[in-house]
């Protein structure tokens, strides 16, 4: 199992991440994940969850901004923040890789990023 402190991750960010706050349906073969998506990039996502998957595992994503039709996109667990013992882990969840995106899909995300980032801009 893979941990990640909050710094280390920010050096490994290839594509900016914005804060949101939405709800998702995190979906294996095996198990149902309802949690809440707490950062999105271009690349993935962070999902807020007391009991992450394990690195590694294939999830669908669904999940629906609002004034959006909603996605249902492929997924794969790229790193974990857990519970220590002893240790405050602040950011308990997953990091997760959008994976085989179709070509609509990763510019429906771009433009859902981009709507985020004017919002933000202009409420400043």
């Amino acid at each position: 199992m893979v941990a990640a402190d909050q710094e280390d991750g920010a050096n490994r960010r290839s594509a900016e991440r914005f804060p949101i706050e939405w709800a998702v349906d995190c979906v294996t073969d095996e198990t149902f994940l309802y949690a809440a998506i707490t950062n999105i990039s271009e690349l993935g996502i962070f999902v807020a969850c007391e009991a992450p998957f394990e690195v590694g595992t294939l999830v669908s994503l669904r999940f629906a901004p609002q004034g959006s039709a909603g996605f249902v996109l492929p997924g794969r667990v790229q790193w974990v923040n857990q519970h220590r013992p002893f240790s405050p882990c602040r950011n308990r969840g997953m990091g997760i890789q959008f994976v085989d995106l179709a070509s609509e899909d990763r510019e429906r995300i771009v433009e859902a990023i981009h709507t985020i980032a004017y919002v933000r801009d202009t409420s400043s």
